[in-house]
């Protein structure tokens, strides 16, 4: 199955978009589910997507586009997952093909709101894929820079190394270097909390907060994803790693961070909704915020996810909140 694998990517949105581009570098073939007819229809007419990373153009003679879920995982080996965490059960309701012998890849930084399960152990608990099947795709990357054809990094984990090099294998090229990782928990989580810290970092750039400040954030967030991983599910790891480490500073310090302007706008002024209103992409941190808080549930100290949280759904502050939050940092 390895040397004459097939490949399905669902989800039409930037990272979604950024994977398909990456693995048309290397594959013959590929099944791409996105959604609605209109965008199945002006991809093929136009060969690239309307609505993110517009630049990249696409070979269309690679892909099988699809706005059926179904049409799209059929007949396929490993299956990428890129979609709002928010929407995932949704879309999964939509199946009606088994999928527990296909071998998964979560490419979505966030926790599944219906069974607060990051998305590997959604499909582990719920859909009864093998945990050795199941692997994670994380950065740092931002799609973005991907389309740009800029330099970017990914990390491929999975507690069967040898998928997770089978599929790095997949991505890389002369603009994508990959590493894989067995820390299919540990990244994941690290993938979800980075976001929550980009809108942290985004609040309080739009308080006015300078760059002493978001530097002493950014180090006690690190610090602050340790502990909670470490709470999850206890193994060795660098935390300063590039999965860890690296993906939280582009998505805290990038201007292509989604969840730093979200953030931003909360710190000028915004309520929650006008600021969601006001993006035209879903900026994950802010359900990963509440599904962290509520899993945490005091086990360790997440001062950071907690200012966060109280601005977010308590209806605090963001002022009030970051001044108390600046005297619990070191």
């Amino acid at each position: 199955m390895e040397n004459s694998a097939r490949f399905a990517v669902i989800g039409g949105g930037s990272w979604g978009t950024a994977l398909v581009k990456m693995l048309c570098e290397n594959v013959a073939h590929l099944n791409w589910y996105v959604r609605g007819e209109e965008t199945v229809e002006y991809l093929y007419e136009h060969k690239h997507n309307p609505r993110y990373l517009s630049s990249v153009e696409f070979n269309m003679n690679k892909l099988s586009i699809s706005a059926d879920i179904n049409e799209a995982v059929e007949n396929v080996d490993y299956i990428i997952f890129a979609i709002p965490s928010a929407f995932l059960n949704d879309e999964l309701a939509k199946l009606n093909i088994d999928i527990s012998n296909r071998v998964i890849f979560s490419a979505i930084k966030g926790i599944v709101p219906e069974t607060s399960l990051i998305v590997g152990e959604h499909f582990n608990n719920i859909y009864e894929i093998p945990i050795e099947n199941i692997g994670v795709i994380t950065g740092p990357c931002h799609a973005e820079e991907v389309a740009l054809e800029k330099l970017s990094y990914l990390t491929i984990a999975c507690s069967d190394t040898v998928k997770a090099e089978f599929l790095a294998s997949h991505l890389r090229s002369h603009y994508i270097t990959c590493k894989t990782s067995d820390d299919i928990i540990g990244t994941e989580y690290a993938a979800v909390l980075k976001n929550i810290y980009a809108i942290a970092a985004g609040i309080a750039h739009g308080l006015g907060y300078g760059d002493n400040f978001q530097s002493v954030l950014m180090s006690n967030a690190i610090r602050e994803m340790k502990r909670f991983i470490k709470k999850r599910h206890k193994m060795k790891r660098n935390i300063n790693n590039s999965a860890y480490l690296g993906d939280l500073l582009v998505t805290g310090y990038s201007t292509f961070s989604r969840n730093r302007m979200f953030g931003n706008m909360l710190g000028k002024g915004y309520t929650v909704k006008s600021a969601m209103m006001e993006m035209n992409m879903v900026a994950e941190g802010y359900y990963a915020t509440k599904s962290a808080f509520l899993l945490n549930d005091g086990g360790a100290r997440v001062p950071i996810i907690e200012a966060v949280y109280n601005v977010l759904y308590q209806g605090k502050s963001a002022k009030k909140t970051f001044r108390k939050l600046s005297d619990q940092l070191d």
